[in-house]
């Protein structure tokens, strides 16, 4: 492995992609630290060092922005508008006939698409910036803290304009990054950003753990922990069911057409981390619902069953979290890869060119057999992805600390860094040097 990226490090044009990646995820980095206007970072300071660990999708958005949430800086909202924003699309391309209709125009469909997404993701970061301000003034966004209603001391209408603009602004640089990285480096630009931010809040958490009077020992039976569900996770998300299929030949003027041999490949986890996030989003509702309401008792309520954090006293509504987490991740599970993978419209377009499943007749059969497949290798996938996502609370229940590689985390991780690695190996082997991969 060492040689291979000494080998790329020899080949102009790709040391020139690696160290242009390198360098946008710097910008991205220094931007997470940069402040907003109109926050007192004096107060912000004395409200961290008071701040208990947070949990539910909070957590997740700060993980998602690499810390820059609880710092209030310029890319607070990170990367998550364009996310839910591509969500959002991709849902909606199923029920909008014009939006399937591009799906299946190709490359102009694509960009189409693109472009609409990235409206989406402007008008979400308005909507989002704004709850976010509202958030920090009303002391929302750090609860328990009572010093986080004085985090903007001038809230006048034209410093509240300037804040979301300067929020809304990160979150459209932050894309235009991403898409930098896409066009001229390696990999995938969005998905390398969201690494980058993720792995930098990881020696954090590290040194919280360190802190612990049993911190040593903790954190090496945690490091030996990630290790080995590292290996689990390369191994499950590199397994697939491979479906054959046969194409007949076909006799256009004197050209002989198909004649060939492939396979539809169907992952044991076909949906990603996507219900993980659909599942966090969803149990956070609850506790925002409570702090709009502002009712004693509904908020005493939400704090107990839905955030996710264990008291002593009574575990029940802790361990109620933990599968009622459980069970909407495989929901979701089903219902994103029902979304994402059509086994009609595979048979259609398999009968349409001529091809079969050997032993399975083309049309309605094909469809029921996939949809019978898909069903059996999804089961395991949502198993798989439901003690993922409740790794973190186990961890938390029996340790009594936050598990930094857990969930979400560690898919994205994962599997930006398999992907990544693929790339560099297509490019490596087009240039007839050794790649990463051997068999």
């Amino acid at each position: 492995m060492l040689r291979a990226f000494s080998n790329a490090f020899k080949i102009p044009d790709l040391r020139g992609k690696i160290l242009f990646t390198l360098a946008i995820i710097a910008v991205y980095r220094l931007g997470s630290f940069v402040p907003i206007p109109g926050v007192d970072y004096g107060v912000l300071q004395g409200v961290l060092e008071q701040l208990e660990t947070q949990g539910g999708i909070q957590a997740l958005l700060n993980l998602f922005s690499g810390g820059a949430l609880s710092q209030l800086a310029v890319f607070a909202l990170g990367i998550m508008p364009y996310i839910t924003a591509s969500i959002i699309m991709q849902l909606l391309t199923v029920v909008i006939p014009k939006l399937e209709e591009w799906q299946k125009e190709g490359e102009t469909g694509t960009k189409k698409i693109t472009q609409w997404t990235r409206y989406l993701t402007i008008v979400l970061a308005v909507l989002q910036s704004t709850a976010l301000i509202v958030l920090i003034q009303s002391g929302q966004l750090f609860p328990g803290v009572p010093e986080a209603a004085g985090l903007i001391p001038d809230p006048s209408v034209p410093i509240r304009l300037l804040m979301i603009l300067t929020l809304t602004a990160g979150t459209a640089f932050i894309m235009w990054l991403g898409e930098l990285i896409t066009q001229r480096g390696i990999g995938n630009g969005m998905s390398l950003i969201i690494f980058a931010a993720i792995v930098s809040e990881l020696p954090g958490q590290g040194s919280q753990i360190l802190a612990r009077d049993d911190g040593t020992i903790l954190f090496i039976i945690l490091l030996l922990v990630a290790l080995l569900l590292i290996v689990g996770v390369v191994f499950v998300e590199q397994g697939q069911r491979r479906i054959p299929v046969q194409y007949a030949k076909r006799q256009v003027g004197r050209r002989t057409y198909g004649g060939t041999s492939t396979y539809i490949p169907l992952k044991v986890n076909q949906s990603g981390v996507i219900p993980i996030i659909f599942a966090s989003s969803l149990l956070y509702l609850p506790t925002l619902a409570a702090s709009i309401i502002n009712r004693p008792g509904f908020t005493q309520f939400t704090e107990a069953w839905f955030s996710g954090q264990i008291q002593p006293a009574n575990p029940w509504p802790f361990v109620g979290y933990a599968v009622f987490f459980f069970l909407l991740v495989v929901f979701f599970a089903y219902f994103y890869t029902a979304i994402t993978f059509n086994p009609i419209d595979v048979a259609d377009n398999m009968k349409k060119y001529g091809g079969f499943i050997p032993g399975i007749r083309p049309g309605r059969p094909t469809a029921e057999y996939l949809d019978r497949v898909l069903s059996r290798i999804t089961f395991p996938g949502s198993m798989y992805l439901g003690t993922l996502s409740i790794l973190p609370l186990i961890v938390l229940g029996i340790a009594g600390v936050q598990f930094p590689l857990g969930g979400a985390t560690l898919l994205i991780v994962v599997g930006v860094g398999l992907e990544t690695m693929k790339q560099l190996e297509s490019q490596l082997l087009q240039r007839h040097y050794e790649g990463f991969l051997k068999d």
